[in-house]
C-alpha cells in the first residue's frame, strides 16, 4: 500500500510521528510537506494528496490540520475522494468498512499523539466491507459525476 502524507502548519509534527509509523510498517509513503510550522493554506495540501490519491498513484492518504475539518472538506472536492475527520479508531474502522474512505484527516489540537497513531493503524489495517455498502458509495460517485442525479427516493 502506497499513503500520500499533507498537512499544513499546524499537523507539521503529528505528520512526522505519522510518517515514522509509516515506516515502522514498512508501508511506501510520501511526505508531500510542509517540513516547516511555517503558515501555509491547508487546500493547497489537501487537494495535491486527494488528487494523487483519486489519480492511482496512491492507494490512501493522510491529511492533518488544526481540527482535521479543513483538511476533509478541501479534500472531498476532488472526485473519487471520501475524506473522513476521524476522532477515534472505531470511527476509522468504520470510515474504511462502510465508506470505503480512502483518504483520513487528522486534528493535530484535538488528538495526542498516541491516539492518532491508533486511528492511522485502523484506518490502514480496515478493508471495505462492500456488500451494502458498495451500493451507498457507488451513489456518492453517481452525485459526484453528476450533480442533478436524483438518488432514489429523494427528489
Amino acid at each position: 500500500m502506497r499513503v500520500a502524507l499533507g498537512a499544513d502548519h499546524a499537523g507539521v509534527a503529528l505528520k512526522a510521528h505519522v510518517r515514522r509509523l509509516l515506516d515502522e510498517r514498512r508501508l511506501a509513503c510520501e511526505d508531500l510537506g510542509p517540513d516547516t510550522d511555517e503558515s501555509v493554506d491547508y487546500p493547497d495540501y489537501a487537494v495535491r494528496v486527494a488528487r494523487l490519491v483519486a489519480g492511482g498513484s496512491f492507494e490512501r492518504g493522510i491529511l492533518i490540520c488544526g481540527s482535521g475539518i479543513g483538511m476533509a472538506i478541501a479534500a472531498n472536492k476532488v472526485r473519487g475522494i471520501r475524506a473522513a475527520p476521524v476522532t477515534t479508531p472505531d470511527a476509522a474502522r468504520l470510515a474504511r468498512r462502510h465508506n470505503d474512505a480512502n483518504v483520513l484527516a487528522l486534528g493535530a489540537r484535538t488528538l495526542a499523539v498516541d491516539a492518532a497513531l491508533r486511528i492511522v493503524d485502523a484506518f490502514l489495517a480496515t478493508p471495505f466491507e462492500g456488500g451494502r455498502h458498495q451500493r451507498r458509495v457507488d451513489k456518492i460517485a453517481a452525485v459526484e459525476t453528476d450533480p442533478a442525479h436524483h438518488l432514489e427516493g429523494v427528489r
